[in-house]
């Protein structure tokens, strides 16, 4: 099958494209900074996705139509179907599953028009309110938290806002953990908060409330989630050995996607603790960086924060607060001793006016910690 390139920025381009990839005859389209791929993919592939996530190196995932339709028919036997609205990224996994789930339900998705902000959110929004048989067509949409965060704030203060948010059946909201505060305030809203947990190589979201979607299983062998089921990518093109020790097959015969999160499923439930490799040493004791940023942002002033390490003269390394908010250090380490231990207590605070982000919306971690790194000299 002809792979064809397509930039991602102009989504009613993407939209065209998809429709063909997914729904029609192909061809199947590649979207992200590849520089190397093939002018031929195996039949079956819908979406080649060059990422790097937030850390990593560069990997082209390769998605095909069924795993991208699977993915899209879960979430709307879980959540319903309806009227999409794309205010994300379309070079990036959510934002294209945004898409097809608006296709495979034959409907097109609504597009927020320009930079996201709460004005046009809700312009957008206040666009979307459709009759069919005499009953409203429900909304739905995608977000990560740094957005919801932007809606809840100015929803606050403004009824209009708050309207527009309470006007969605669901709102997924995923890329990267939503602080419990966040959330209980967006539901103050009228909102209707949906968490969710899978990456690219899942076809999105896969998890939702900690629940996988039909088809869908999760495991944790040796602390590390692991996740089988018909949304999985046919793995990397191009690089076979990160195929075979990502996707992996069990003496069943069952296909595993290792995440590299560590985390637990009790009674059904998934609980995601954090990245495997996102650890530093600090004073010989090993700290999850994810499970400090998860207690710093229950304190008040720190929901938009990432916490990174940094070089230390005495423990070697330590974890360090990037904010754009007014959070108390105090509190944030009197926090983190009493859930982690003193080992885990942040250094210090770095204020920044605005939060590095990738175009995905989720936080810029290379940037973060090259930030942190100048700070440190």
């Amino acid at each position: 099958m002809r792979l064809e390139r397509v930039a991602g920025e102009d989504p009613r381009e993407l939209l065209r494209a998809l429709r063909g990839a997914v729904l029609g005859a192909g061809p199947a389209i590649a979207l992200g900074a590849a520089p190397d791929l093939p002018a031929e993919v195996p039949a079956g592939t819908g979406v080649v996705l060059t990422t790097s996530g937030s850390t990593g190196v560069p990997k082209s995932v390769a998605l095909s139509r069924s795993a991208l339709t699977a993915s899209a028919m879960a979430t709307a036997a879980r959540i319903g179907e309806g009227h999409w609205l794309l205010p994300l990224s379309g070079g990036y996994i959510a934002g294209v599953q945004v898409m097809v789930r608006a296709l495979v339900a034959g409907r097109d998705p609504a597009i927020l028009a320009g930079r996201f902000s709460a004005e046009t959110f809700a312009h957008a929004a206040s666009g979307m309110r459709s009759f069919a048989g005499g009953m409203r067509v429900p909304a739905y949409t995608s977000l990560v938290p740094a957005q919801l965060q932007t809606l809840v704030d100015a929803g606050e203060r403004d009824p209009r806002i708050a309207d527009a948010v309470a006007s969605f059946e669901t709102i997924l909201v995923g890329g990267q953990r939503l602080p419990d505060a966040l959330r209980e305030r967006a539901i103050a809203l009228g909102a209707r908060v949906v968490r969710t947990y899978g990456s690219t190589e899942t076809s999105g979201g896969c998890v939702y409330d900690g629940v996988p979607l039909g088809g869908v299983r999760v495991e944790a062998p040796e602390g590390e989630l692991r996740i089988s089921g018909p949304t999985l990518a046919d793995g990397y093109l191009g690089d076979p050995e990160r195929t075979k020790t990502v996707f992996v097959t069990d003496p069943a015969g069952s296909r595993w996607y290792r995440t590299g999160d560590a985390g637990s499923v009790v009674d059904g439930v998934v609980r995601v603790t954090g990245r495997i490799d996102n650890v530093i040493v600090s004073g010989g004791v090993n700290i999850s960086l994810d499970r400090v940023e998860r207690v710093v942002r229950e304190v008040p002033g720190f929901e938009d924060v990432v916490v990174v390490g940094a070089p230390h003269e005495r423990w070697g390394q330590t974890p360090v607060i990037v904010a754009t908010g007014p959070g108390s250090l105090d509190e944030a380490r009197a926090a983190v001793e009493r859930e982690l231990g003193k080992p885990a207590r942040p250094d210090r605070v770095v204020r920044v006016e605005e939060m590095p982000r990738l175009v995905s919306g989720k936080p810029d971690r290379r940037a973060l910690a090259e930030l942190v790194g100048r700070a440190s000299r």
